[in-house]
């Protein structure tokens, strides 16, 4: 991380050089191929294997679990007169599907296993942003990428060793994640000027519902085909090969990255600096138990996430077993929200800056605003998915 002189010489620099006015006009002319527009994409990229490995089980677990439907119950609608190449391939799908063992998981039991992922990430945020913004979040998001990543192929191995095993894999693997979805915040404090905040987070924000959607998408597919322990060596790896994308690219400071040009530096620094404040590294506790504005942020997001991690963990099952609706059709059916939800997520940033840039709305009208949209119409969705 950089320190307060580096800084400090940096603006310096500007302030005989010129205004601000004419870094902004040279940054400008980049546009989205900037560093800082590079940056988002790589956390769009990571928050994509973090949310894979968060649902990947969510879409797995109808398959492996015992299932009463006769084994030739799903081929029964598709006979066709098959060649010898088909008759070949679908000899091999046999035989990877038959290397594909099912577990007589009751439901409370597979409940445990899907909430496992978050027993030990309920505390991990604050200490994990902590950290990020004490050591760098370029460590702190990579060594959890790769944790999770890493044990993501070991969950058909823990899931044949017992259940106990494979729930203190997935603890582990939730506070993992949280080291990603947390600590990356910390990163936009030196690389975000104010007035691309929002676009820079919701960039990289929108990699969750991408995930979300190709996983349900391709989880249903992979485990009908070629058997449910592919869904973890595939997202898995896919991880793993984001960590060296990571870690050369990734700079906790614009001061100290080595691809960035000289006008980009200045225009992210001299924004940066006009701040009214830099945060400091103390946390005030007393302060914040006593933030009313604090609560209703927690109060807000823990309504948010309640619904939305619900129908991550079950809308797979709840179509696969309520609906009678294959492994295939079921990701398929669970994938399209998603899909809308990562659009308007990008959307609604480039919008939150619009406003912000013609002086519209205040950042703090803008906030509430969506926060109340976004709350009220999905709680609003979900009740009618319950009547229906």
């Amino acid at each position: 991380m950089s320190t307060g002189p580096d800084v400090k010489a940096t603006v310096g620099d500007i302030s005989s050089d010129g205004n601000l006015n004419v870094a902004q006009e040279e940054c400008s002319r980049k546009g989205f191929c900037s560093v800082r527009h590079g940056l988002a994409l790589i956390l769009q990229l990571c928050n994509f294997s973090i949310y894979t490995q968060q649902m990947n089980l969510s879409i797995a677990i109808p398959a492996m679990v015992n299932n009463t439907a006769p084994p030739s119950q799903p081929n029964a609608s598709t006979e066709r007169p098959s060649t010898d190449s088909q008759g070949y391939w679908n000899e091999t799908l046999k035989e990877f599907k038959a290397m594909a063992p099912a577990y007589d998981w009751s439901p409370e039991i597979q409940g445990i296993i899907l909430s496992s992922l978050n027993y030990g990430s309920f505390l991990a945020p604050i200490p994990s942003g902590y950290v990020a913004g004490i050591f760098g979040a370029k460590y702190v998001v990579g060594a959890g990428l790769f944790i999770s990543s890493f044990l993501t192929l070991f969950i058909p191995l823990a899931a044949n060793a017992g259940v106990a095993l494979l729930i203190v894999l997935r603890i582990v693997q939730g506070i993992a994640q949280v080291m990603v979805l947390t600590g990356q915040y910390s990163i936009w404090v030196k690389w975000a000027p104010p007035l691309e905040r929002s676009q820079l987070t919701t960039i990289a924000g929108s990699g969750s519902m991408l995930g979300s959607f190709i996983v349900l998408l391709a989880g249903g597919l992979l485990c009908q085909t070629i058997g449910w322990p592919y869904v973890f060596y595939i997202f898995g790896g896919i991880g793993c090969a984001c960590c060296p994308l990571w870690f050369p690219l990734i700079y906790d400071d614009p001061v100290n990255h080595p691809f960035i040009s000289a006008g980009e530096k200045r225009y992210i620094v001299c924004s940066l600096a006009q701040q009214d404040c830099s945060p400091g590294w103390s946390l005030p506790i007393r302060a914040m138990i006593k933030s009313l504005p604090l609560w209703a942020i927690l109060v807000s997001y823990f309504c948010e996430y309640w619904l939305f991690y619900t129908i991550m963990a079950y809308t797979p099952t709840y179509i696969s077993s309520v609906l009678q609706a294959n492994l295939r059709d079921s990701g398929i059916l669970s994938a399209l929200p998603f899909v809308v939800g990562c659009i308007c997520i990008i959307l609604g940033g480039l919008l939150a800056d619009f406003l912000l840039s013609r002086k519209i709305l205040r950042l703090i009208t803008i906030r509430k605003l969506f926060t109340a949209i976004g709350t009220l119409a999905f709680s609003k969705d979900y009740c009618k998915s319950l009547h229906t």
